[in-house]
């Protein structure tokens, strides 16, 4: 699979969304297992999770500890794969979610992170959304702390905006690794936000890059030119999608959410999918 660079590592192009396997909907331990271990069989080198991605209250981690197990059951090497974490988000176990980006519980929460992931330091530390209690650069010093103390490796900040990114790689001190926003065909509103990480080199990472997870079987059917560029090729309209979000800079890492072995494999072969000048151009326009 083609690879790209976020920070200090070299990852697959296309990573994997580990959140729909502990949500509501989520499959059974057996199925979760076997969709991580299809991503990795087919080379997929980053999981994207967070400590808030779980269903019921009292679970916080559930997906950190599902990936955990996944790695070790694996038959690979599981030191050639990133997991990317996330901090500052909170559910209470009824469907909500609130925010927190206090210093001090992102430090528990890191830590905490560490233990369910069962490794010395993470290897890549995102500060899950802004908290507009705490000034932004308070959160994100948090996380240049834990950068220096050696509890993480990497540090990247998720749902942010232009000013938000060149302030957390101030605070940083130019070692930010990785912006996480939405972006999609159907939610463009991160494009400026893509490009900012181009020119800076900072791994730009789509959450939900085919729409979610109720809106990624219908693609086709609401984006009528990614329809048709998936039938000049001969492949899912999802893995058009995917290579055209890689084709518009190359910091672009997407990371669709997956509960089925089989749906990742597909988006895993997107990496290897080409697309004209032309084509990328139509779907941009689209």
């Amino acid at each position: 699979m083609e690879q790209r660079s976020l920070g200090s590592r070299t990852v697959s192009a296309i990573g994997l969304g580990a959140m729909p396997m502990s949500i509501e909907g989520r499959p059974d331990e057996d199925r979760a297992l076997a969709t991580i271990h299809a991503a990795l069989d087919a080379g997929v080198t980053l999981i994207d999770t967070a400590d808030a991605y779980h269903r019921d209250a009292g679970e916080v981690g559930h997906n950190e500890e599902l990936v955990a197990r996944a790695l070790r059951s694996w038959g690979g090497d599981p030191s050639q794969v990133l997991v990317a974490t996330k901090g500052g988000s909170l559910r209470p176990g009824d469907g909500s979610w609130y925010q927190d980006g206090r210093p001090e519980h992102l430090w528990e929460a890191a830590k905490a992170s560490a233990q369910r992931l069962g490794v010395e330091a993470i290897g890549l530390y995102q500060f899950h959304r802004p908290d507009p209690e705490v000034p932004y650069a308070e959160s994100v010093g948090a996380l240049r702390d834990l950068l220096d103390e050696g509890v993480i490796q990497m540090a990247g900040v998720s749902n942010a905006s232009v000013a938000q990114i060149d302030e957390a790689n101030e605070v940083l001190g130019g070692r930010l690794a990785s912006v996480q926003n939405q972006f999609s065909p159907a939610f463009r509103s991160s494009l400026g936000e893509l490009q900012h990480c181009a020119r800076l080199g900072v791994a730009f990472l789509p959450w939900s890059p085919l729409g979610g997870i109720k809106d990624a079987g219908e693609l086709g059917s609401r984006h009528a030119a990614f329809q048709r560029v998936a039938d000049a090729h001969g492949v899912s309209v999802q893995q058009v999608a995917l290579a055209w979000e890689l084709a518009l800079a190359p910091v672009v890492i997407p990371i669709p959410g997956s509960s089925r072995p089989q749906s990742i494999t597909d988006s895993a072969r997107a990496a290897e999918l080409t697309l004209s000048a032309d084509q990328v151009a139509e779907l941009s326009e689209a």
